[in-house]
């Protein structure tokens, strides 16, 4: 009897017998299907990571994006366009676009560039608009089978990719380019598309119609120029407009209303970054996980007692310390999370 026993467990196990399993052996594809991948959905809050986070590592393509996101133990994503598009097959640049993005972002944020700093940026955004005709081009062209490629790749990681930022919605990209966008992620299977708020009523109405054609929402990110109302206008426009709240910049800016902005706007937050930075008074600084002055674990505990539908998504912008990198630091962003979750 022992060996029958034996023989009968060992042929539930194999692949054509699972159906002859016991009831606690019948959920076995599930767990092989889910080992050695990530999952950082926490009492029911989806934490993801915006790939943005990962400027600093050498590597930047697509697969390695990957790997980071996956190492970082983080589930669900909001992918920065480039390195999805070169895996498609769009040009690339022979400037560094990350580093225009990074001065850009320093010049937002009020920080002074030094000379050289801005004479860089400037020769940067000059070579940027020669480079968006070539991008333009391509994107009106292109197929779409390597973004279905993409897209496996990160099912097969186990990433849901829930947001998709290709630079591609600005006022100087045609309809083509912006429908090119939405299509390319709807394949990547993200509900939504996030850009810098335009600041335009005119492009944002523009953008929310493009939207509703496509069956593609439009989140909006602000920085410290975020305030209660900030995006009314935009979400009057269409109802696939929406926003992509920066829990961060909005407490950089002085702002105290924050929590009653999240209740308010909960059903139009497409998704919302979070960072932990300093008020006004204490110089605004990107610092890190629990040193700063954003309320991040009770943000978290409000999405999770209210079920709020919506992902927080970790924006790494702090310094990285010396012998650390970007992965490891996402890492202790996401066990911040957990904590406070739990």
């Amino acid at each position: 009897m022992k060996n029958r026993r034996e023989f009968l467990l060992k042929s539930a196990i194999g692949a054509t017998g699972l159906v002859l399993a016991p009831t606690w052996l019948q959920g076995a594809p599930a767990l092989i299907k889910s080992y050695n991948k990530p999952d950082s959905k926490i009492n029911g809050v989806q934490i993801g990571c915006i790939t943005y986070s990962f400027r600093s590592m050498p590597d930047q393509s697509l697969e390695a994006n990957i790997r980071y996101i996956k190492e970082s133990g983080i589930s669900a994503v909001e992918m920065m366009g480039e390195p999805v598009e070169y895996f498609a097959g769009m040009p690339q640049p022979t400037f560094n676009r990350m580093r225009g993005f990074q001065l850009g972002g320093k010049q937002r944020r009020g920080e002074e560039l030094t000379e050289s700093e801005k004479a860089e940026l400037a020769d940067i955004r000059q070579q940027s608009e020669a480079y968006a005709k070539v991008a333009s081009d391509w994107r009106t062209k292109t197929d779409f089978k390597k973004f279905e490629q993409a897209g496996k790749l990160f099912k097969e990681a186990g990433i849901t990719l829930y947001a998709f930022k290709p630079n591609a919605f600005g006022v100087n990209n045609s309809d083509l380019e912006v429908a090119y966008g939405m299509k390319a992620a709807k394949i990547l299977g993200a509900d939504h598309v996030t850009l810098e708020h335009p600041s335009d009523d005119a492009q944002t109405l523009r953008l929310g119609k493009l939207g509703d054609t496509n069956k593609m929402k439009v989140g909006y990110h602000g920085h410290e120029q975020q305030t209660f109302g900030f995006w009314d206008t935009a979400l009057s426009q269409s109802s696939s407009n929406g926003l992509n709240f920066d829990a961060g910049h909005y407490i950089a800016a002085g702002h105290t209303d924050m929590m009653e902005l999240i209740q308010k706007q909960q059903g139009r937050i497409w998704s919302m970054h979070v960072k932990d930075r300093q008020i006004p008074a204490n110089g605004k600084g990107n610092l890190p996980w629990g040193t700063g002055n954003t309320p991040i674990a009770d943000i978290l505990q409000m999405i999770r007692d209210k079920k709020y539908k919506f992902p927080a998504t970790i924006e790494l912008e702090y310094q990285v310390p010396e012998g650390s990198d970007a992965v490891k630091e996402v890492q202790k962003c996401l066990e911040f999370c957990r904590k406070a979750l739990a």
